[in-house]
């Protein structure tokens, strides 16, 4: 492994993601997650620390890696399973290319997702510190200070969704974050030539992130966070924490505000019991 690199084929590795077309954000968590990998083999993994080679490396060294992200980390299942198929796409890369003769993590499995870790409604009453958290990307807190206030994905990516915002009740730490902001995506915009909020960073014809574009941008915030950032969760979670904050309200009262069928927010209702 050369000085410049945080672990072993890094340079040919990230060459290799880049020819798949993936964006910077992408690319950059696939390093974040083996450089964090390898450091933890360098320091706590006797057969790394004695020969840092890849040949040395089976599947019981990455499972103990996994189990301290489980164990120490408390991590979430859907963020063991993001970070074991990064790991995965890196070692079949090095098999592949004749760089490791084995594949330590061919019988590794990912994990089953539950739905307590999905709903999450902690992050509601947390906002104020994680809209702080410049460790979050500007575009993850966005979309959850968004959300919180009702929106949907579907309605803050739209073109001229900005023009909304002077009507949202922002909060004085909201405010104080939707300046920061506001510095963020201005150059983004003067590039773009574009008065949205939600803008790909890269020059485009087509400047607006879609939904699939913002996943990427949120993927590497729920390893800060520890919780899923996928916008149909956060706007459920969104839901539930509207009907446990309006106990008072009847059916057709939740159904009006919350634009959803009956059906639906009795499904909510019962959901919200449950996470109390």
């Amino acid at each position: 492994m050369s000085a410049k690199n945080n672990y072993p084929y890094q340079d040919s590795f990230t060459k290799h993601l880049s020819s798949k077309d993936l964006s910077e954000v992408t690319i950059d968590e696939y390093n974040k997650i083996l450089t964090e990998l390898f450091n933890y083999l360098s320091e706590f993994n006797k057969g790394y620390q004695s020969d840092h080679r890849v040949e040395n490396l089976f599947n019981r060294d990455i499972e103990e890696y996994l189990n301290m992200l489980l164990n120490n980390r408390q991590i979430s299942n859907s963020t063991y399973n993001k970070i074991l198929s990064h790991i995965n796409v890196y070692f079949n890369y090095l098999f592949t290319h004749n760089l490791n003769s084995n594949l330590p993590t061919i019988e590794l499995k990912g994990l089953k997702k539950t739905s307590k870790e999905d709903v999450n409604v902690k992050w509601i009453n947390e906002l104020d510190s994680i809209l702080k958290n410049n460790n979050v990307h500007f575009y993850a807190r966005m979309t959850m200070l968004l959300t919180s206030k009702g929106y949907k994905s579907e309605e803050f990516l739209q073109t001229g969704f900005y023009k909304q915002l002077d009507s949202i009740n922002f909060t004085e730490n909201e405010l104080i974050f939707k300046t920061s902001f506001d510095e963020f995506i201005k150059p983004i915009q003067e590039k773009q030539r574009s008065s949205d909020i939600f803008l790909k960073q890269r020059l485009s014809k087509q400047p607006n992130i879609t939904i699939q574009g913002l996943h990427k941008y949120l993927k590497p915030s729920e390893d800060v966070l520890n919780m899923s950032l996928n916008p149909s969760t956060l706007f459920q979670s969104y839901i539930v924490f509207y009907i446990q904050k309006n106990p008072n309200l009847n059916d057709i009262d939740l159904s009006t505000h919350l634009n959803l069928d009956l059906s639906s927010i009795n499904y909510y209702k019962q959901l919200a019991a449950k996470l109390i």
